[in-house]
């Protein structure tokens, strides 16, 4: 989903620092485009993004739904349909040429043989979200590093090592999420020497680690 003023991108890492080096580009090559354009100097993005890591399960599933909910949260559209940027749409409705999404690979890591039966389950789990007015902001998603059942979450922790030292295991609505001590959003830290800031971002340049558990 593409917004007025941020992007929610939910991919696949692929080999070592790929994520990291990824959106180094995405991000240098914005900026630097629109600077072009507009004949400005300066930074474009915040300079922080976050990323959570996600078991391919039933959480994968319901990360897929929060993300295409998210301008239905912000009260800009009734439906993800409605959203000309959304990934929701193209999925519905692949287009012919310049496709940002693998559909087979998706269509795979959520646990479908094929892409007519995995663009029917999105459909599904959307409208049942919005029977049930899901569409709050989730902290699942909004503080966590890892997001899957306690096997997985523990393994992420492990990967980490010592950066995983202060982070706490958590159970929350049916899932194990990896995340910062609560104190540490309680007191607004700043995201230096690799503390996160309360909205769990971290420097571009600081954010390797993370990205690869």
């Amino acid at each position: 989903v593409v917004t007025s003023n941020h992007v929610h991108l939910l991919v696949k890492d692929t080999e070592e620092r790929v994520i990291v080096r990824s959106m180094q580009l995405a991000a240098g090559r914005t900026a630097q485009d629109y600077n072009r354009r507009k004949a400005r100097l300066g930074a474009f993005w915040e300079d922080r993004y976050h990323a959570t890591a996600i078991e391919t399960d039933g959480h994968l599933h319901r990360c897929l739904v929060y993300i295409d909910l998210n301008m239905v949260r912000a009260g800009v559209v009734k439906h993800p349909a409605e959203w000309a940027h959304s990934g929701y749409l193209e999925i519905q409705n692949p287009p012919a040429r310049y496709a940002l999404i693998d559909l087979t690979a998706v269509s795979t890591l959520c646990g479908y043989a094929g892409v007519p039966e995995f663009q029917k389950a999105p459909r599904e789990w959307v409208e049942e979200a919005l029977n049930r007015d899901v569409t709050a902001r989730d902290d699942c998603w909004s503080e966590a590093i890892a997001v899957g059942n306690r096997e997985y979450v523990d393994k992420v922790r492990a990967e980490l090592g010592n950066k995983a030292m202060h982070r706490e295991v958590a159970g929350l609505d049916g899932a194990y999420i990896l995340r910062e001590p609560s104190r540490n959003y309680a007191h607004g830290l700043d995201g230096k020497n690799g503390v996160l800031r309360p909205d769990n971002t971290l420097p571009w340049n600081e954010s390797a680690e993370v990205t690869e558990a």
